[in-house]
């Protein structure tokens, strides 16, 4: 009998637990109402839900239900990872454009992929260096690489915000956009390759083993995420499912499926984050198509429901956690230093990045400087660094683990709250965001997203055989742009089409549970 007490008490815990995310969730939905109605650009809805959560959870800290509340409200990175982040990598996916992005693919795959890597090797070598001249925290060399790879996973919600808010110039927010789905799965890989070598022995062939590795997870991910794609689309092209007594099974499918690419690429040993991306994108261009109308309808507004709900949640969570979870602040040196390699990270990836993209491109469709300067604002980081962090604190020892996570946490609060709210004034400084520029608006004839035009130079300079060669690939991609639309498009894609699509809403707007009941209250639908 004595235990049935403590069993009440803890119901009723969690209840008021339960209860206080309930209300900080609805709290940050209106404050990010507010803050956008009256146009207030220095505190975006990410940094105020974070603000919230520090807030919340620092009260909670110094209350006398401080062990209570840390037991209910732990940041636990397979929540995380397992459910709120797959959404909203599905509907970065899935709300693609593709026309900007795949015109701008080659820039993306370049900042997302090789400036990733870079930005996760300058930090880790600085690092790294930084312990072995005794200016920081010494970590050995694995552990540094490590580091620099939770560090690289950038987050540029805020920025993304403004640019959908402000305008600005398209081809910019398809690179910003487009990296920032591409790095999240990027930096994962990396992370879990460094693990790998960590466990491993050293030496060359290691080295080789782990690029290997590296290169079969990403591939791997890919490819499982778009075969289920694709069975995805072929199911509803044959099976008959768009008709009015089976909406409520179309629309269950729909919503079944990306779990089930992202739990099949986790459970064989691949990324799920990856996976689930891929998924989205080949859905949205594939499978929609064969949706009945409301389906079409009901499915979108769901996913940028669900989609702006977990985003929302996941700053409130991660402020909560930064404030009732154990960290490690005796290190400050590392904290301080970690913070200017990030920064110097970015300027490495950036520059040298759009220097080689600009080498293969003609003056007319080069990235110009302003642009470049707005890239290095972009480089915020948010939930998934934490996330690995915490990861880390499971797969490294546990003082270098905990140091890991509380400078990752400094760097986040930083990012976010501070450079995130100076950004709508840098960016205006460089003369990116204005009215004249609409990203919300599809392209036109005068302002449409173009891949760039390769042309050769007629005054023999050094890079006229780099540009041929690229010259070529432009043409191949043009090829597999005319195989999709005259064989993969009919193949997987019903002749007559169900419908067409209504919704495409932008990612992190927050409209996504108005629009969901205004589609149910005008097509009188119900599940």
């Amino acid at each position: 009998m004595a235990g049935v007490p403590a069993t009440g008490d803890q119901q009723q815990m969690a209840s008021v637990s339960i209860l206080l995310q309930i209300v900080t969730l609805g709290l940050a939905f209106v404050l990010g109402h507010v803050l956008r109605r009256h146009k207030i650009y220095y505190l975006q809805e990410a940094s105020a839900s974070l603000l919230i959560g520090l807030i919340v959870g620092g009260i909670a800290n110094i209350s006398n239900k401080e062990e209570s509340f840390r037991k209910w409200f732990n940041f636990r990175e397979e929540f995380f990872l397992l459910f709120l982040l797959p959404p909203i990598i599905f509907y970065s996916g899935f709300s693609l454009h593709p026309k900007p992005f795949f015109s701008n693919f080659g820039a993306i795959i370049t900042f997302a992929i090789l400036g990733t890597f870079i930005a996760a090797m300058v930090t880790g070598i600085l690092v790294y260096l930084g312990g072995a001249l005794f200016l920081m925290y010494k970590l050995p060399f694995q552990e540094s690489l490590l580091f620099g790879a939770i560090v690289s996973a950038t987050d540029p919600v805020t920025v993304l915000a403004i640019f959908q808010e402000l305008g600005t110039d398209v081809n910019l927010y398809a690179l910003v956009f487009g990296e920032s789905v591409l790095n999240d799965a990027v930096a994962i890989s990396l992370y879990r390759t460094f693990v790998n070598v960590r466990h491993g022995p050293t030496g060359s062939q290691n080295f080789i083993s782990a690029v290997w590795g590296f290169i079969t997870i990403f591939v791997g991910s890919i490819t499982a995420g778009v075969i289920v794609a694709l069975i995805c689309a072929l199911l509803f092209k044959y099976a008959g499912l768009a008709v009015n007594n089976l909406q409520n099974l179309e629309c269950c499918l729909v919503v079944l499926f990306p779990y089930f690419s992202y739990m099949l690429a986790e459970s064989v040993g691949l990324s799920g984050i990856v996976a689930i991306l891929f998924c989205g994108v080949v859905m949205k261009h594939y499978m929609f198509p064969n949706l009945s109308i409301n389906a079409q309808a009901f499915t979108s507004s769901f996913f940028e429901l669900i989609s702006s709900l977990a985003e929302t949640f996941v700053f409130i969570y991660m402020g909560l956690d930064i404030a009732i979870e154990d960290q490690s602040w005796s290190h400050v040196g590392f904290i301080f230093f970690s913070i200017i390699f990030m920064l110097i990270a970015r300027v490495a990836n950036v520059f040298p990045c759009a220097y080689l993209i600009n080498l293969i491109r003609p003056l007319s469709k080069q990235i110009p400087m302003n642009h470049q300067k707005a890239l290095c604002l972009c480089g915020l980081r948010g939930a998934m660094a934490f996330a690995l962090a915490l990861q880390s604190t499971h797969d490294l020892p546990e003082g270098h683990g905990r140091t890991i996570l509380t400078a990752t946490t400094a760097i986040i609060v930083l990012t976010v709250l501070l450079i995130g709210g100076s950004t709508s004034t840098m960016l205006e400084a460089l003369e990116v965001i204005g009215e004249n520029n609409n990203v919300g608006e599809t392209a036109d004839e005068e302002n449409e997203y173009l891949a760039p035009a390769f042309v050769t130079d007629s005054d023999g300079s050094p890079s006229q055989n780099l540009k041929t060669r690229f010259r070529q690939l432009q043409q191949s991609t043009t090829s597999f742009t005319a195989f999709d639309k005259n064989i993969l498009t009919p193949f997987f894609t019903a002749s007559n089409g169900q419908g067409l699509p209504l919704l495409d809403g932008n990612h992190g707007s927050g409209k996504g549970s108005f629009a969901f009941i205004r589609i149910l209250l005008r097509n009188g639908y119900s599940l």
